[in-house]
């Protein structure tokens, strides 16, 4: 079992001795695992997010800190696939940190985790890079899912958070129809994974259903995304029935 972790003066969050030599799983060495950073300043949400992270096999750990200047020196020694950060931070905005990291590193999916709720906040993290959004007063139980959803290509937002973008990008005539956009179709089993997600299957429900590791669900499923021209398992689900590709 690991340490209690806790952050030090520079606000990175350290192990004891054993925990650092552990050698790495076997998920890690063949390149499977997502490599998770969290930037958050209080000490219970951060031991809570790192739990969640530590706790599943499809993730690994990369860097735990408490304030924006350990975030830029975690970020000097490399990129992690997914980046979860709080906006909050005692030294350095957090949407500044977003910035720096989706110009530094692009193929870095950023999500917001915060308790503000404003559209100032909210347009200002989206323009600089974050591609979720969710408040820490209304998490989901299946916050593992929305990471694996961030990763597949998905947005995240918690629903009041949408519902204000929605109301900000309504337009104020009606849209004329327009046809279908072309899409590829779905191959055999991207149809499958498809049809269970519309079912209500997880993604860590999916690899073990189909017998196949989240990294590879992770995968179908943003290829999905990019056919239908979607964002999340609710666009994909409709999008896919008012194409008849699911019934």
């Amino acid at each position: 079992m690991h340490a209690a972790a806790t952050p030090d003066a520079a606000g990175v969050l350290s192990r004891n001795a054993n925990s650092r030599n552990t050698a790495p799983r076997v998920s890690d060495r063949m390149g499977e695992m997502l490599k998770v950073m969290i930037v958050e300043d209080d000490p219970a949400f951060l031991n809570r997010f790192c739990k969640i992270v530590t706790s599943n096999p499809a993730f690994e750990l990369f860097a735990a800190v408490t304030n924006g200047v350990a975030a830029r020196e975690s970020l000097a020694r490399g990129a992690p696939d997914i980046l979860l950060i709080d906006l909050g931070l005692p030294d350095v905005s957090g949407t500044q940190i977003i910035r720096e990291t989706s110009v530094r590193y692009p193929d870095t999916d950023i999500m917001v985790v915060t308790v503000f709720g404003d559209e100032e906040h909210v347009l200002a993290s989206i323009e600089a890079g974050a591609t979720g959004y969710l408040l820490k007063d209304s998490l989901p139980e299946e916050f593992i899912d929305l990471i694996q959803q961030l990763r597949a290509g998905g947005s995240p937002i918690s629903p009041i958070i949408a519902r204000q973008l929605l109301k900000r990008l309504r337009p104020t005539q009606p849209l004329l129809p327009t046809g279908a956009p072309d899409h590829k179709s779905l191959s055999a089993r991207e149809s499958e994974i498809l049809c269970l997600i519309a079912k209500g299957f997880s993604f860590g429900e999916l690899a073990k259903l189909l017998e196949i590791s989240p990294h590879t669900v992770t995968t179908y499923v943003k290829k999905i995304y990019q056919k239908l021209a979607v964002h999340s398992r609710g666009e994909a689900v409709y999008e896919a029935s008012r194409r008849g590709l699911i019934k």
